[in-house]
């Protein structure tokens, strides 16, 4: 049996190399990428497969009814004994490959629901950025930046460079289209590329370019150059635009748009605000007419010198309360520097020095009062030649000493006791003293003014705090007035 079906296989191979057999489609089924099908006429039937290798190069999809030329070789199968062909290329006949790929995509797509008008998305009218998918050394991309940059479109302009023909140009496409929608403030994309062939356009047929448009977040504008067909791309998309050009006008054309329409409610409200105000004016003339208000401008007028002469005086009120307020602010800052402790102490300090030489000069004129009259005394009692008197008087000059001399130190005593008493005085009125018993000075930032109310600062002021070992830079927080006094 083995040899009899080999021979027989040999001898189908050897007569029938390669052949071409026009059929119609039946038993259509996928098993693992592998196609199997039967070509069928009026008069017989042939098994038929497409190996996956080859399957993947068909652009259509094999159902059953369909007619078509397949290409190949006869062979026998020989678990089954049955000759079958093993096909290696399939054309629809009649319409092309191409075609048929095309209307069988469409078809599915169309049922999914993806051409529907309900889906289609505005475009925006003032786009921050216009994303750009075609390739970078055709014409379609000089023409969409021309447009764009000879009607000033106020966008920015990202590109996503990609291939547009080829055999790999579809996934290519898609991926472009999924990059560039992740960019920030891309809000429209244009997808296109320049006119060609039916073969140089499929990229913009295939499935997976379809879906990615579908799926896009933004608006997307097909711009295939092509006048008379359609491509899935421009059903799948918001807007189809002929050319690149056309599809870079139609992104400017909004904002132009855009701007005429702001541009006529612009002069429509100048015509309406001007037709209220005309209408507005005729009523106030009409009711100026009226005998109630015969003299109601001259009253109005007479209001405003009223309220001119009242302004003038409160301006001539606040003027003399600030110019008081100076000068009560001077006659303070000069009391003040009056009773400055250095000032103070000075002071205090010369009368003492002056009180000093004041004792000093008088225990020298006390001493020598003292001394000249013990000597005068001496000499009488030398002239007389008394020593007892002269001891007697020795006695007493010595004794008139120690009482000049206790004089001295009670009056030195009396001084220093006196200074004493005004250095505590001074001590008690010096504002260190009143620092030192717990108060503080709040210093404006230039150290310039007292503040002395929550009024004169806000919150976030610059503050200087004196304390009696320092000064503290502060930044004022928050105020709280003190509560008003209780009757």
């Amino acid at each position: 049996m083995s040899e009899i079906t080999g021979a027989v296989r040999r001898t189908l191979e050897g007569e029938f190399p390669r052949v071409w057999v026009e059929g119609e489609l039946t038993d259509c089924s996928d098993k693992g990428g592998h196609l199997y099908f039967t070509l069928k006429d009026a008069g017989a039937r042939l098994s038929a497969v497409v190996w996956r290798t080859d399957a993947t190069r068909l652009r259509f999809k094999l159902t059953n009814g369909l007619q078509v030329i397949a290409r190949g070789r006869l062979s026998v199968y020989a678990p089954t004994g049955r000759y079958q062909m093993y096909v290696d290329g399939l054309e629809p006949r009649g319409a092309g490959a191409l075609q048929l790929a095309f209307e069988q995509l469409k078809k599915r797509l169309q049922a999914e629901g993806l051409f529907d008008q309900a889906r289609k998305r505005p475009l925006p009218l003032l786009p921050r950025a216009i994303g750009v998918v075609t390739s970078l050394e055709g014409a379609a991309l000089r023409d969409i930046i021309r447009v764009l940059r000879t009607r000033h479109a106020p966008a920015d302009i990202v590109i996503a460079p990609t291939r547009v023909q080829g055999d790999d140009a579809g996934p290519e496409i898609a991926r472009a289209i999924a990059r560039v929608a992740r960019v920030a403030n891309v809000d429209v994309l244009i997808v296109g590329r320049g006119g060609g062939s039916a073969e140089d356009l499929k990229a913009f047929n295939e499935e997976v370019v379809a879906r990615a448009i579908a799926a896009c977040p933004v608006p997307v504008i097909s711009a295939v150059g092509h006048e008379v067909d359609t491509t899935i791309a421009d059903f799948v998309a918001d807007v189809r635009a002929a050319t690149p050009s056309q599809g870079a006008e139609i992104v400017v054309g909004q904002a132009s748009m855009f701007r005429d329409r702001i541009a006529g409610a612009r002069r429509q409200m100048a015509l309406l605000l001007r037709s209220r105000l005309d209408r507005q004016r005729t009523r106030l003339l009409h009711a100026e007419q009226r005998p109630a208000f015969a003299r109601f401008r001259d009253r109005v007028f007479d209001r405003d010198r009223q309220r001119m002469d009242l302004h003038e005086r409160l301006v001539g009120a606040l003027r003399t309360r600030v110019q008081e307020g100076h000068r009560r602010l001077d006659d303070l800052a000069r009391r003040l520097d009056e009773q400055h402790p250095q000032r103070q102490l000075t002071t205090r300090l010369r009368r003492l020095t002056t009180l000093d030489e004041r004792l000093a000069g008088a225990a020298r004129h006390r001493q020598g009062r003292a001394a000249s009259t013990l000597q005068a005394r001496r000499d009488r009692l030398a002239q007389v030649g008394l020593d007892t008197r002269l001891a007697q008087a020795s006695r007493r000059v010595d004794g008139q000493l120690a009482r000049a001399r206790q004089a001295i130190d009670l009056v030195w005593h009396r001084g220093d006791r006196q200074l004493t008493a005004l250095a505590g005085q001074l001590h008690a009125l010096s504002p260190l003293g009143t620092l030192a018993r717990g108060y503080a000075i709040c210093w404006d930032a230039p150290r310039t003014t007292v503040v002395r109310s929550v009024d004169d600062v806000t919150v976030g002021t610059q503050v200087h705090v004196q304390l009696p070992d320092g000064l503290l830079q502060c930044e004022v927080g928050g105020t709280t007035p003190a509560p008003p006094p209780r009757p």
